[in-house]
């Protein structure tokens, strides 16, 4: 059963890269052929439109998407991370590319900017590095040591 989302902004339309836009009509083509294979056993309710979907046109149990995600990141010859990790990920790297916090918010649907701020707070700024360069070249100068 499909549910409302939290809250309207949640309903915006999100703008996708073109290479995100391009694996999706990939995906799309690849579930023609899974509605295909599973012929009157495909279960997908007229409306849904569910791009990812279980082999039957199903929805996919949240704990199903995090097994899929898990086996598609090994897969991948890549560290384990969680899907809220991945997503956190996205908030610190739009912070490390100084995209606006609003921007960010939006983008990342938070409904409230502290949310997004807290992620942007990880994220160690020029200053903080021109600061720590500072520090430890006192610290290496031979004069001390």
């Amino acid at each position: 059963m499909l549910k409302d989302l939290k809250t309207e902004s949640s309903q915006a339309v999100l703008p996708l890269p073109k290479f995100c836009a391009s694996a999706l009509e990939e995906r799309r083509y690849l579930q023609e052929l899974e509605r295909r294979i599973a012929g009157d056993a495909w279960q997908q309710a007229p409306g849904e439109d569910l791009i990812f979907s279980e082999r039957h046109g199903g929805m996919i149990e949240p704990r199903g998407f995090s097994r899929t995600f898990d086996a598609l990141v090994k897969r991948a010859g890549l560290r384990r991370i969680t899907v809220r990790l991945a997503r956190h990920t996205c908030g610190t790297l739009l912070a490390f590319l100084k995209v606006h916090p609003k921007v960010a918010q939006a983008i990342l649907r938070h409904s409230q900017i502290s949310m997004t701020m807290d992620i942007y707070t990880h994220v160690v700024d020029d200053d903080q590095r021109e600061a720590a360069a500072l520090l430890a070249d006192l610290l290496e100068d031979p004069l001390l040591g």
